[in-house]
């Protein structure tokens, strides 16, 4: 079995085009840690950037690690993809978290591979164990019990130091490493914090210009397959009161556009497809002049998300001419009482527009996204989603699509005290909502109650769940309850409002 993977990664990367392959020798080795599949792994900036920077420095290699399948079943040692090392040879273990459910996938992760989950029971003989990415930035504590430090917000400026503080202190006592790890600003550590951890202020790049991030390993297996991602701007200037991206990524930045079309001519000699990647790409202050330097090289366009005020002419023309074949609009609720009330700035009249438009770029596909369970949501804001549709499929005449998901509330947004919707709720508004407009020939894709509600509870958890997640076996949802119950832990209090002036698991990270 061990073999057959190991066969399996070699093949992989000999499809990919920019692996970096070093030799150990008399380098620190950092094992860069995705805890997902390849396939998701693979789509993440953030790794491609890490990966990258990562490798930049003479004295480091960085191999990447994934949690396949097979990854996940007992007994599968896991190993990096370049040189299908064991994860106990690496110096450090970098994981970065897009999403909170990928906590159980690293704790089995880290079980197979024969290092304990709790910090408090590994010594200097284990690797360090840091962490980054926007689910623990915005809450760190759930992870706190687990890792050695956890950096908190975009690190591209603090890496050279935290660099730097690695050269240094992994030769020395790990406490000593420890206590040094605490001067790099953003850095917690949550073995030095005490009871009541000091703020940690959330780390953010002044100058996008300055740190390209684009995709780094060209590879089929994955989402955008053979398109080169670039980064065009961070942060979003809405104020839409579900969204983490406002308080995480703020003050919105932008690359100049100059800077993209020369990133954008450097991918050349690998593809003509480019995808753009933001929080909202029609947003983009320069997106006419952008698209038009992209489609003067001859590259073809896709984009990550598109805000349909504005929904740039330029734009919707390029990703048709570039083959596109999906528009995606996301309208959250269906009415328009609910729209204002988590400020998502749209009306009706706006989504009927966008559909309409992507009936005249004749795109095959039209996806909408809605979330149910929002704060202030009533029976009759689902039949309003329903009557959106409708009207919708009267100016679209092709494919729809309706994604519906289930909504989670997230440290740091105007809605970090709000309740989670009951399950049972949320079930019955889901199936009303498939039921209904399936009957009309509309399919409808739902997220998993069961497995929103464990993420509800991870987003705005608190250190009592480190000893959780390391008592969990195989990631699943029986098993996640269970060890809930056997600390003496539910999910209905993590789900429940939190009432104002309560202290939040998160209040010492200042965003």
């Amino acid at each position: 079995m061990k073999w057959s993977r190991i066969a399996a990664a070699q093949q992989m990367i000999a499809r990919e085009r920019g692996t970096i392959i070093k030799d150990w020798g008399g380098k620190i080795p950092i094992a860069l840690v995705y805890p997902n599949t390849y396939h998701v792994g693979m789509s993440s900036l953030a790794l491609h950037t890490l990966y990258r920077l990562f490798n930049a420095e003479p004295d480091i290699v960085c191999e990447r690690v994934f949690c396949g399948n097979r990854h996940l079943e007992h007994e599968a040692s896991p190993f990096s993809m370049e040189s299908q090392q064991q994860l106990g040879s690496f110096a450090v273990l970098a994981a970065t978290f897009s999403f909170e459910l990928d906590y159980l996938h690293f704790v089995t992760l880290l079980r197979n591979a024969g290092i304990p989950p709790l910090s408090d029971r590994r010594d200097a003989s284990y690797p360090l164990l840091l962490a980054g990415g926007p689910a623990v930035s915005a809450n760190p504590a759930p992870l706190a019990a687990l890792f050695d430090a956890i950096v908190i917000g975009e690190v591209e400026e603090i890496l050279p130091l935290l660099l730097s503080t690695l050269r240094d202190g992994l030769m020395r006592p790990r406490r000593t490493l420890l206590e040094t790890l605490t001067r790099v600003p953003g850095v917690y550590v949550p073995s030095q914090a005490g009871s009541e951890p000091a703020h940690v202020s959330r780390q953010w790049v002044r100058d996008l210009d300055l740190y390209p991030t684009h995709t780094s390993v060209l590879t089929p297996a994955t989402e955008f397959g053979d398109r080169f991602l670039i980064e065009i701007a961070r942060g979003c200037h809405r104020s839409c009161r579900f969204c983490l991206a406002r308080s995480l990524y703020h003050p919105m930045r932008e690359r100049s556009a100059a800077h993209v079309l020369e990133t954008a001519l450097a991918s050349l000699p690998l593809t003509a497809k480019v995808g753009l990647v933001s929080t909202a790409v029609s947003d983009y202050s320069q997106i006419d002049a952008l698209v038009s330097g992209l489609l003067g090289m001859g590259l073809q366009i896709s984009v990550s998300s598109l805000r349909i005020d504005p929904l740039p002419e330029i734009l919707l023309s390029a990703l048709a001419e570039s083959g596109v074949r999906t528009m995606t609009v996301a309208p959250e609720a269906g009415s328009e009482r609910l729209r204002r009330a988590i400020r998502k700035g749209i009306s009706q009249q706006d989504i009927l527009d966008a559909a309409s438009a992507a009936s005249r770029y004749d795109f095959a596909e039209l996806k909408l996204y809605f979330m149910v369970g929002l704060p202030g949501e009533t029976e009759d804001d689902i039949d309003s989603i329903v009557e959106l549709v409708r009207a919708i499929s009267g100016q679209f005449h092709r494919r729809l699509l309706v994604s519906a998901t289930p909504f989670v509330p997230k440290a740091h947004t105007p809605y970090e005290r709000e309740a989670m919707t009951a399950g049972s709720v949320l079930n019955r508004r889901l199936s009303k909502l498939r039921s209904t407009l399936r009957a009309v020939g509309i399919r409808v894709r739902s997220e998993s109650v069961g497995w929103s509600t464990a993420q509800a509870v991870l987003a705005r958890g608190d250190g009592r769940l480190g000893a959780v997640l390391a008592d969990v076996g195989r990631p699943s949802l029986s098993s996640w309850r269970r060890a809930l119950r056997d600390h003496a832990l539910t999910q209905e209090e993590y789900a429940a409002e939190r009432p104002a002036g309560e202290p939040l698991p998160w209040d010492f990270v200042r965003s």
